[in-house]
């Protein structure tokens, strides 16, 4: 009876326990919980202030009818000139359309083919081994500034260029596409590998089974099945082509004219702002028309990355039916 007794209060001091430490583990829980809830809606949140902040520096160019007098939609397409500083501005933006088209079509006809058969080598023809050692190396050039991209641009593949395809200038829509296609290899690379890797293992072994080489494999099941996830990864690399800056600010040439050989020197929407924005006067027909770019180049990127979005969530879905 004693020793009965006595295990009554040392079940319920256990008890007592048990409750206390589930207590400070859901504490413990649900701060970390609300930590991550905060971190995600304030990037939210930060993204949306960053949006509303540039489209409403943006909307004098809709609304003021003083910045209208030299700014507006109409006056944009009126002429193909950009010459933002002078007695009579000129806030013509297809050059600027057009230097920035230029230098993504030479980067992305560049990067694409290059990172996607990297991508199915690394995914389906290389030993382990070479396959550890080759996706963190290409990976690894994500980390490079695009300054440094820029400056070896500027100063080494400028050269190399001009004496291969002897243009007039050294600095050109291809210069600064090829250097932006070295940045943009990295990212269409690791997504593509990543949707070819996913791709279920039976597929590859009922083509094998089949008589199909491994490189009918890889072209015609393999790619294919991964192709939404390829895609996305294309689309992301085309939206860090559309907003790179340092890079074709420091390799275009930065001449604003309207050509269609990527021989001559080009400037873009982003190196345009970025070039001018520190030394416009506020609230002028040139700062609401620079953030005015801006907001073009928001909403197409935001457009791109909604694609890819939407690209990786058919991929799954598709993967998950398999």
């Amino acid at each position: 009876m004693t020793t009965g007794a006595a295990a009554v209060p040392r079940l319920a001091h256990a008890g007592h326990g048990d409750r206390a430490r589930r207590r400070v583990q859901r504490i413990r829980e649900g701060f970390i919980t609300l930590l991550l809830r905060s971190c995600a809606f304030g990037a939210v949140a930060g993204l949306l202030l960053i949006m509303v902040f540039v489209f409403r520096e943006a909307l004098p160019v809709l609304t003021d009818p003083e910045i209208r007098k030299e700014a507006s939609l109409r006056a944009y397409a009126a002429t193909s000139l950009w010459q933002p500083v002078g007695d009579v501005p000129k806030y013509g933006i297809l050059p600027l359309v057009v230097g920035t088209l230029k230098v993504v079509i030479v980067s992305m006809l560049f990067a694409v083919p290059i990172a996607l058969l990297a991508a199915l080598y690394a995914s389906e023809f290389a030993p382990a081994r070479v396959r550890e050692a080759l996706k963190p190396v290409v990976e690894i050039l994500a980390g490079i500034p695009s300054v440094v991209l820029g400056f070896f641009a500027l100063i080494v593949m400028a050269s190399w260029l001009q004496a291969l395809t002897g243009a007039a200038s050294r600095l050109n829509a291809l210069n600064a596409g090829i250097a932006l296609g070295l940045g943009i290899i990295p990212t269409i690379f690791t997504v593509a590998e990543d949707a070819l890797r996913a791709v279920p293992r039976s597929y590859r072994e009922a083509s094998l089974a089949l008589g199909g080489s491994r490189w009918q494999t890889a072209w015609h099941v393999t790619l294919p099945a991964a192709s939404a996830g390829v895609a996305a990864g294309i689309l992301l690399g085309l939206a860090r082509a559309v907003g790179e800056t340092m890079i074709v600010l420091m390799a275009s040439g930065n001449a604003a004219l309207v050509s269609g050989s990527v021989l001559d020197s080009v400037r873009t929407l982003s190196a345009s702002i970025a070039a001018e924005l520190a030394e416009v006067v506020f609230g002028s027909a040139h700062y609401a028309t620079l953030f005015f770019l801006g907001a073009l180049l928001f909403t197409a990127t935001f457009i791109i990355n909604v694609g890819a979005g939407l690209l990786t969530e058919r991929l799954r879905r598709r993967l998950a039916g398999a």
